[in-house]
């Protein structure tokens, strides 16, 4: 299965979280990607309306990475968001479309901010 990852490697100095799949792809995405993409439903919301854009979290690290099951890793930031549960789809996803989600962030601070 391609969607399992055979590595998950966590670099806490540049705040990066390595993730290497069976398919030979390897996505390093940091830790500010994780946690504003997390699929906790304090994040999420319960649906597409109520997802809450996550502001200020480039300095964010991962603290604790917790197998759950064979599915899934829960991810612990060290700014107290504890929910998150990643399954190897959703690390695989978030690796695969890093460069449109990403842009899209960017695209939604800059409104945010722009009032």
């Amino acid at each position: 299965m391609s969607m399992r990852p055979t590595d998950i490697k966590l670099h806490q100095a540049s705040r990066v979280l390595e993730v290497s799949f069976a398919s030979g792809e390897v996505f390093k995405l940091s830790c500010e990607y994780l946690r504003i993409n997390s699929p906790s439903a304090e994040v999420q919301g319960h649906s597409p309306s109520q997802r809450i854009l996550q502001l200020d979290k480039h300095n964010v690290n991962i603290v604790a990475i917790r197998p759950m099951g064979n599915y899934a890793v829960l991810l612990e930031f060290d700014d107290g968001h504890r929910t998150g549960i990643y399954s190897w789809t959703t690390l695989y996803d978030l690796g695969k479309n890093h460069a449109q989600n990403w842009a899209q962030y960017l695209a939604q601070v800059a409104a945010h901010r722009a009032g």
